[in-house]
Order: structure tokens, then sequence, then C-alpha cells
């Protein structure tokens, strides 16, 4: 019965999450009471909890971990100075005037802005308040224009400069090396949340063609869902030259992606200092747009502040958790388990990819990050599996969970945003074909994991 109680400690922090308590006091206070509880019938032993002071030094002293809030930064910054409705008018423009324009035009502008911000609530909120009142005044259909919107929000997880991968790669980093260190490899290779942002590239990008393609496929068979607009309508009674207007509203944006990733594809700077150069060309652009004013800096400062004090104690909590789960013989159990699986290293990915997919209902990324991924990584990793498909597989697979009905986060942001008459159940069928997508990309990256390996092996050979 004791071998068990890592199982116990888990459906302890399920329990308490589904009463509605923090994250990151459901991971601490669980482990705790678990090992004051194992310490006094001596089935836990509190040299464990030692480690616990060097883990939080770790996590404070981490420079990678530094990205977080300048991106953070970065993407609220972005949404004060208005910039994905400039986008999304320059790309209506372009768009507009074919059948499904503006569908594709929200999936483009929804890319850049994935790959300006990383942060999925932001997106998915931001395109539901600008474009899907004009989807639905221009006669789309409700259930297309949800499904785009809240798939083109979830780009966010797997675009660079995502937080989700900046998250995964320095836990894939860790267990990475502990991995090979359990085999017996003493001069470990490493992986960098570099590696994850270039290996997300093409997967990020053929979701973005797959979507294009599912919204053209719709209006070219169903025209009434997806109608063409006129470029007078497009153009709002501007007198403005079409060109400029585009110019306007693209050139920014693309400046400032090719700022950030640009400077991390290059070598010229590490994910942190591209963070850093987001940041400042983010308030550059809300400056240059007349917005940046001293409250709009304090809120977007305050913001900021919130979000990375609730990632670093979820992850002081999953530090908490994971050496008490250690403790309790977790990593053994977990190791005998899947050696025990049928068909060897691809049924335990298998049930890893599964059980992450349901925890995505009801967790957020963050706590998967901290707190799963650190547990069944390593035992995969030592199992063969590369680590940079490895974190892609991960990624795009919680990507999909915040899109499945009825749990799925990016659903619940949208219907606080979307108007009274959009019906949820319309968000739920839009949702359907998208997740499908999403699926057939695992599968295509399951099939061929070059997808997702061969581009770091190329800019990072030398």
């Amino acid at each position: 019965m004791a071998e068990f109680i890592p199982l116990w400690l888990f459906a302890g922090v399920c329990v308490c999450l589904l009463f509605g308590y923090p994250v990151a006091f459901s991971l601490g206070g669980t482990a705790l009471i678990f090992a004051a509880v194992g310490s006094f019938f001596g089935t836990f032993d509190s040299v464990f909890l030692e480690a616990l002071p060097n883990r939080l030094f770790g996590i404070v002293g981490n420079e990678t971990l530094m990205a977080v809030p300048l991106f953070v930064l970065m993407g609220v910054l972005l949404e004060k100075s208005k910039l994905a409705e400039k986008l999304l008018d320059s790309m209506a423009m372009l768009f507009g005037t074919l059948r499904g324009g503006l569908g594709i035009s929200v999936i483009l502008v929804g890319m850049l802005l994935a790959a300006s911000t990383g942060i999925v609530g932001a997106t998915v909120v931001t395109m539901g308040m600008i474009s899907l009142p004009t989807m639905l005044r221009r006669g789309y259909d409700p259930a297309l224009a949800a499904g785009t919107i809240c798939a083109t929000g979830t780009l966010g997880q797997i675009i660079p400069p995502s937080i989700a991968l900046v998250l995964l790669g320095d836990v894939m980093s860790n267990a990475f090396q502990k991995a090979q260190l359990e085999m017996g490899i003493f001069s470990p290779k490493t992986i960098s949340v570099g590696d994850l942002f270039v290996g997300a590239l093409i997967p990020g990008l053929i979701l973005v063609a797959l979507y294009i393609l599912y919204v053209v496929v719709v209006a070219w068979l169903q025209p009434h869902k997806a109608p063409a607009v006129s470029r007078e309508e497009l153009r709002n009674g501007s007198t403005e030259p079409l060109a400029i207007q585009i110019i306007k509203g693209l050139l920014p944006p693309l400046v400032l992606i090719f700022a950030v990733l640009g400077s991390i594809l290059s070598g010229i700077a590490t994910p942190t200092e591209a963070a850093g150069v987001g940041a400042l060309g983010a308030a550059l652009l809300a400056w240059g747009s007349g917005k940046l004013s001293f409250p709009t800096l304090k809120e977007a400062v305050h913001s900021t502040t919130k979000v990375t004090c609730m990632v670093f104690m979820i992850l002081i909590g999953a530090s908490l958790f994971s050496l008490v789960f250690r403790g309790f013989g977790g990593e053994e159990l977990i190791q005998d388990f899947f050696s025990q699986l049928p068909g060897g290293v691809v049924g335990a990915m298998i049930v890893v990819m599964l059980l992450m997919f349901f925890l995505g209902f009801i967790l957020d990324f963050i706590e998967i990050t901290f707190v799963v991924v650190p547990i069944v990584a390593p035992v995969l990793l030592a199992m063969g599996l590369d680590p940079v498909w490895l974190g892609i597989m991960m990624a795009i697979n919680l990507q999909t969970s915040f899109l499945t009905p009825p749990f799925g986060f990016a659903l619940f942001y949208l219907r606080g945003v979307a108007p009274p008459e959009l019906k949820t159940q319309s968000i739920y069928k839009g949702v359907l074909p998208f997740i499908l997508i999403q699926l057939f990309v695992l599968l295509m990256l399951s099939i061929w994991p070059e997808l997702a390996t061969w581009l770091p092996e190329q800019v990072y050979a030398n």
C-alpha cells in the first residue's frame, strides 16, 4: 500500500484544485501534509526537504525564467498600443475581398500576435473583441467565426516566442540532463529554450497553413458561411492610399518579430536577451502610437508583476511537490509502470500524451509543465526520445486540450467577450474541425519527427 502513496499525493492535489484552492498552495500544502504524516509513520525521509533551499535559489537565479516577465510585459504593451486592430485592418484590406478573406486575415493576425506576445489568453480575448463582431456583421457563420478565433488564439502556445515554450524548455533541459546521468552519460548534452523555439517554427507554420486551407475549403464549398467583403466597406471611408495603410499596419509588428526571433535564430541573443529587446521594442511601438502614458505603463507593469508572481509561486509549489513525490518513491513507481506498458516507448508516449491532454481540461499549461513534465519527461528521454521533438509534441498536445469542449480554456476566454447572441453550442461546434487539424499535426510529427528536429540541427549545426 505504501508504494502507492505518490498516487494518493497526486490525487490530493487534484481534490484541492477541484475545491478551488490556488494551484501553488495546493501543490505545496498537500506535499507538506503528506511529508509530515509520512515522517511521523516512518514512510518519508525528511532529508529530501533539505534540498528545497537550493532549489528555490536555483529558481530565483535562473536566467532563462527571466524571459517570462519580459515577454509578458511585451505582450501587455502591445495590447495597449492597439497593434491588433491596425493589423486586422491591414490584413482585411489584403484578403477581405476574397471569400473567406476575413477568416484568413484573423488567422494571419493571430499568428503575428502569437509571435509578438506568446500569451494564449490575451490573443483569444483581443481577437474576440476586435474581429468576432466584424465577422458576424459581415455574414460569417457563427461557428466558423468562433472556431477560427479560438484556434488562432491558441497559436500563442506553439509559435515562438511562446511563454509556454520558455517554461517547457527550462523543465525539459533539466529532465534531459537527469535522463542522461541516469543512463551513465556524465558529460550530458544540453537543450535550450532556443532549441524549442526553432523546433516549433515548422510545426507552427504547418498549423497556420492547415487552418487557412480549412477556411478556404469551407468558403469554396459553402460561400454563404464566409462571404467576401467589398473594398469600399473595408476601407471604411479612409482616403489614405491602400499601400500606405497596409504598410503602417504590418511594418511595426514585423520589425518587432524580426528583432526578437531574428536575434535568437542568428545566435546574436539568447531568448532572455531577445525578450528584453522585445519589451523595449513594444514600449517604443506604444510610444510611437501615442499610447505610452504613465498610467498605461503603471498598469502594464502591474499586470506583468501579477503574472510573474503567479508563475514563480507555482514553480516553488511544484518544486516542493516533486521533492516529496520523489521521497515517497514516485519516480521508481513511474519507471516501473512505463517499463511494464505494452508497446514500449510508443505505449509510454501514448499514455503520457493522453494524461496531459485530459489534465489540460482542469489545469493550465504552467501547472502541467511544472508538475507533470518533470515526472514523466526523464523516463521518456531515458527511453531514447529526442527532447526537442518531445517538447513540441507536448506543447501542441496542450494546445489541443485548450480547445476541447467542454473545459477548454480558449472556449472560456472567448465566451467571456463574445456577444450574447453567439451560442456556446456554436463555439463548441466551431472548434471541432480545428481540433482534428491539431491532432493531424500531432500524427504528422509522430510519423516524421524531423518536422521538429531538422531546423534546430541546421541552425545550430556550427
